[in-house]
């Protein structure tokens, strides 16, 4: 699979483990930024172009990190086609691909328990597929929201 990856000074760290693990696993990773863990940038100029790059279809998933996951998530959202969701246990991690079919996963690298449990999750949330039937009609008027009320 191919997922961009992007996040914040605060999240940097993260998102190198992060990348690590998904080539590990056998993905190819676009690497949206930042560079570095020790120049303040703001999570909006990463998260953003992830999630551009999910919707457009260029990658298939994104990854995006900040302090919090909050930050990220809510500015990924923001692109008409992003269900971005911040993951943070087993249980959200598997729920938000089977109930909410999310296309980018969003992680705090503050609020994480650990690095085992975050990599944990990525590897959950990657293999959990949609469960569709009555998800799909949710996902399908949060769709029909985004065509009649937001700008393509």
């Amino acid at each position: 699979m191919k997922i961009a990856i992007g996040s914040d000074h605060a999240g940097f760290g993260l998102k190198e483990a992060v990348k690590v693990e998904l080539e590990r696993l056998g993905h190819q990773v676009v690497d949206l930024g930042t560079r570095s863990g020790t120049e303040s940038v703001d999570y909006p100029d990463y998260a953003i172009p992830v999630a551009e790059a999910v919707v457009r279809g260029e990658v298939e998933r994104g990854v995006v990190v900040c302090a919090t996951g909050i930050g990220v998530s809510i500015a990924a959202n923001k692109v008409r086609g992003a269900r971005a969701s911040v993951v943070t246990s087993d249980e959200t991690a598997r729920l938000t691909r089977q109930d909410n079919d999310s296309n980018i996963l969003a992680l705090g690298a503050r609020t994480v328990p650990s690095l085992d449990a975050a990599l944990r999750w990525l590897r959950i949330w990657l293999e959990s597929p949609f469960a569709g039937g009555r998800h799909e009609r949710r996902v399908d008027k949060i769709r029909a929201y985004e065509d009649e009320h937001q700008k393509p």
